[in-house]
């Protein structure tokens, strides 16, 4: 019998996807549980799993397509069933099928496990200079640029595909320079091959022509008014951040305040913290350090951890910390949580932002990870920057950005020496907390930072 596939709702009331790329094609035969397709929402890639067991008698969508949840995805042709399967997400929450609302199916020892990439050093990341702050930041992996295609594994694609690619002459390990870890479809072929072959003024080389460098230019072309463009569709994480970041702008009046500090001895204590850990030890960093100081600091000022209730016309302190760190990724902003980070020990903080800091890096961050947060970090120093005004995530009253740390003249104890500095840039709603809770919860970081003794005062 004939069953669609209706797209389900992927987690947290989200109504739209869009299709990064398919791992089946019409006519394929499929597993229960098997995934059909990779689709990106506003917040997180996620893999589909079948509903069902059979032959795919058709693909609604393209890859690039978004989608509406409930609009028809898949068409299976499934042999030996007498009743409909399941293809809501109410129909899976009554337990008479498979789960398909959030990240995952049911178990199944049927379902195909995907290849295991080695890792190829000196590919990916780009190294900052600042490599021992670099450590502990989420954006450490996050900040990806292109690096150059380093050959040994074969790029990861069917045998059909690569036929296709050979015979177009189109060079697999580039493309997958470009995509990633990820099946190279037959569609990724395509749509190189036409990069390459697209000429500055925006035309496409005739067929059979040798492809233009995308760095080409025509002698005239400033003569002629001509100038290149690039449009990119606004989907996915960026324009769920767009939204976001504009009311939050709109909504919440924000202050930010500035505090310069003296993080020397905090340098000494992490360098002293890496020298006796264990080889498999979380690496601690001044993010994590930062982070424990933030968490103590919101105990004593607990405006910084409230939301602005305006319906119940109420300001509701939180006495708990849901700690975000902002990552900086690829496809966009986002802000995973670290849940009760306030009860976390510095290496449990260490912990948890290496873990954040690699499913940040697969794109795989679950959705219920991005929801909820009390207070965030940013730490823009990672990129070299001192200073700046952090914009609230939607629902928080307090951000704070940590500068790079720089090793410059500064007084101390009467004298000028060359001393670890940073600056701390905090954003908060003016609506919860005026500017003398604002200073005083800045400086209560800061003097932790200062001197890490004084956490003893604050916990």
């Amino acid at each position: 019998m004939k069953q669609e596939f209706l797209l389900p709702d992927l987690g947290e009331g989200l109504t739209e996807a869009e299709i990064v790329q398919w791992l089946v094609a019409e006519g394929d035969t499929v597993t229960l549980n098997q995934t059909l397709a990779e689709v990106e929402t506003a917040k997180a890639i996620v893999e589909l799993p079948s509903p069902h067991a059979g032959v795919i008698t058709a693909l609604h969508a393209g890859a690039g397509d978004v989608v509406a949840v409930g609009a028809p995805l898949v068409g299976f042709e499934i042999e030996g069933a007498d009743e409909p399967a399941p293809t809501s997400p109410s129909a899976v929450e009554e337990g008479s099928g498979p789960n398909l609302v959030g990240y995952g199916a049911a178990p199944s020892s049927g379902r195909p496990q995907r290849r295991a990439r080695r890792a190829v050093a000196g590919a990916g990341t780009v190294v900052a200079t600042d490599a021992e702050v670099r450590v502990a930041a989420p954006h450490d992996a996050i900040d990806v640029l292109p690096a150059p295609p380093v050959r040994g594994e074969r790029p990861r694609s069917t045998p059909p595909v690569r036929a296709y690619a050979k015979g177009l002459g189109v060079d697999l390990v580039l493309v997958a320079a470009e995509l990633g870890d990820r099946v190279i479809t037959r569609h990724d072929v395509d749509a190189y091959r036409e990069r390459l072959g697209r000429r500055v003024d925006g035309t496409i080389a005739e067929a059979g022509a040798a492809p233009a460098a995308t760095t080409e230019r025509a002698p005239d072309r400033r003569a002629a008014g001509q100038r290149a463009t690039t449009r990119i569709p606004i989907r996915g994480v960026r324009k769920h951040t767009a939204e976001a970041m504009v009311q939050s702008a709109f909504t919440a009046p924000h202050v930010t305040t500035f505090h310069t500090v003296d993080v020397t001895a905090t340098s000494e204590l992490i360098a002293s913290l890496r020298a006796s850990a264990a080889p498999d030890a979380p690496r601690i960093g001044v993010l994590t350090v930062v982070a424990k100081a933030v968490c103590l600091a919101l105990g004593r000022h607990p405006g910084l951890n409230s939301r602005w209730d305006g319906e119940a016309g109420e300001i509701v302190q939180q006495h708990f910390v849901d700690l975000g760190i902002a990552a900086a990724t690829e496809r966009g902003l986002i802000v995973p949580i670290i849940r009760d980070a306030e009860s976390m020990a510095l290496g449990e903080l260490a912990g948890a932002i290496a873990e954040l800091t690699r499913t940040a890096r697969s794109g795989k961050t679950p959705p219920a990870d991005l929801l909820g947060g009390t207070f965030s970090l940013t730490n823009i120093g990672v990129f070299g920057i001192d200073a700046g005004t952090p914009i609230l995530p939607p629902g928080q009253t307090g951000i704070l950005a940590l500068g790079a740390v720089r090793r410059l003249p500064w007084e101390h104890r009467g004298e000028i020496a060359l001393r670890d500095v940073m600056t701390l840039s905090l954003s908060f709603d003016h609506r919860i907390v005026d500017g003398a809770e604002g200073a005083q919860f800045l400086k209560a970081v800061a003097d932790v930072l200062q001197e890490p003794g004084r956490a003893m005062l604050l916990g």
